[in-house]
């Protein structure tokens, strides 16, 4: 039977990129039952709301998501539709994985997968300012809420993911140094977590600034990083430049009862409509829905099939060096299957 799956597009280039992911995934033989809804800019213009009912319903239904970049202004207008999302259905573990693909580049042996608290810390979203004398906006707090629950889950799926894929290694990532309280609670839930797996799965500590440091001088010797919202945010997309940017890593949102899969770059509205944009981050997304789902070897078949394509840089688009529209790129992902 075909697996419903709530496709949301995206704003700028989404459409663009979904659809040839689309494409990819028919001509690799996946049984899937697309179900088109709206989020972001797009649906503002559409329906007035940037989350509609409509789309949350169709997650609830099929509890899982494949969903193009999303457009959120700065410092104005609503809130980050992705945040809302991993509210809505408290998906909190976001998973990034950085892998050497690209020939030519600063690092190869590069195989990071970021693991980040996706529904605590510094976003979740408790902020006011403070008057002072008639100022009304004279400072502006913003309060990091880390509880034990949340550290708990995220390490423990961190563990297991190790474990799951074969992975030796695991580095909590933290600033307990001097955020005593926020930060300490969060390594001490890592520490009891990883005394769990001892002998299955080695452990170590890393304040997130050596961390930051090692990971741009010697980013083989990392593995799986665990890491609090705003630190995960932060490294995961440092892991990703490591390994030629974000168009080409994408990201995993999960929780117990639903998950969504996304391209994690913006939308680049700059290139919006010309045919030119990179469409990997969204197909790589669709390898980890397919793993997800219980296809593994379909996902293999099919990023084995992106990285070849990648490994020969002869038809990459533009911001990877080449000259290959998006239709062009994916005919040669698709050959390759």
């Amino acid at each position: 039977m075909s697996i419903p799956v709530t496709l949301i597009p995206g704003d700028g280039i989404g459409p663009s990129i979904t659809e040839a992911t689309i494409r990819l995934l028919e001509a690799a033989g996946a049984d899937i039952e697309w179900d088109r809804q709206l989020a972001g800019t797009a649906a503002v213009h559409a329906v007035n709301d940037p989350l509609p009912a409509a789309t949350l319903e169709s997650i609830r239904r099929t509890k899982v998501a494949l969903k193009g970049p999303l457009e959120t202004a700065v410092g104005k207008g609503f809130r980050s539709i992705n945040v809302a999302l991993r509210k809505a259905f408290d998906l909190y573990a976001n998973v990034r994985p950085a892998k050497s693909v690209l020939p030519g580049l600063r690092f190869d042996g590069v195989d990071i997968v970021l693991v980040r608290e996706n529904t605590e810390g510094l976003y979740i979203g408790v902020e006011n300012y403070v008057k002072i004398g008639t100022d009304e906006h004279a400072a502006a707090q913003s309060v990091a809420v880390v509880t034990r629950f949340g550290a708990e889950r995220i390490h423990r799926y961190a563990f297991e993911y190790a474990i799951a894929h074969g992975r030796k290694k695991v580095t909590i990532v933290h600033k307990a140094n001097i955020l005593k309280y926020s930060q300490g609670l969060f390594l001490e839930e890592g520490r009891r977590i990883a005394a769990e797996f001892a002998g299955r799965v080695q452990v170590e500590e890393r304040i997130v600034d050596a961390c930051a440091m090692e990971l741009v001088m010697r980013p083989e010797r990392y593995d799986v990083i665990v890491a609090t919202n705003l630190f995960g945010d932060i490294l995961s997309d440092l892991t990703s430049g490591l390994v030629g940017g974000l168009g080409l890593t994408p990201g995993a949102n999960i929780g117990n009862d639903a998950a969504i899969f996304e391209a994690v770059h913006g939308t680049a509205p700059d290139i919006a409509g010309k045919g030119i944009a990179n469409p990997t981050a969204v197909m790589l997304a669709a390898c980890q829905m397919l793993d997800h789902l219980g296809q593994g070897t379909l996902a293999e078949q099919i990023k084995f099939a992106v990285e070849g394509v990648l490994r020969a840089r002869q038809i990459v688009t533009g911001d990877l060096g080449g000259s290959a529209t998006t239709e062009q790129y994916t005919d040669a992902v698709i050959a390759r299957l």
